[in-house]
């Protein structure tokens, strides 16, 4: 077994996950507007995931450094980014991915705006 094949493992539901929250929230907001907060929003995943990359080359760079770790090289691709291989790098992006792809499907959908009772309107008891 290799690191990527133990990555594919984790990686692969991942996807999926992530491909039915996208669906479902294209569906709660439509193609082109922003809806609520469970709404995927790609830029702020994508910024989280740069973020946690490289803290990721900081910190795994340390620890390998540090010998509080290391890789079998036979199962490993042999591309190392610093210390760290590659294959490293696929927990993080699972996590930064994996993580708003729950919220937006277990976040029940709000009333759009044309379907909510404005606050005028309302009773009071």
């Amino acid at each position: 077994m290799t690191y990527w094949t133990l990555n594919a493992l984790f990686l692969i539901p991942v996807a999926i996950i992530t491909i039915a929250a996208a669906v479902t929230s294209r569906r709660r907001t439509g193609p082109s507007r922003t809806g609520s907060a469970a709404t995927l929003c790609w830029r702020a995943v994508g910024l989280a995931a740069v973020i946690m990359l490289a803290l990721t080359v900081v910190f795994d760079n340390l620890m390998i450094h540090l010998g509080f770790f290391g890789y079998n090289p036979d199962w490993i691709s042999g591309v190392f980014v610093g210390a760290a291989p590659l294959e490293d790098f696929a927990y993080p992006l699972a996590a930064v991915v994996l993580l708003p792809a729950l919220w937006t499907l277990f976040t029940p959908p709000t009333a759009s705006a044309s379907t909510a009772v404005p606050p005028a309107e309302r009773s009071h008891p």
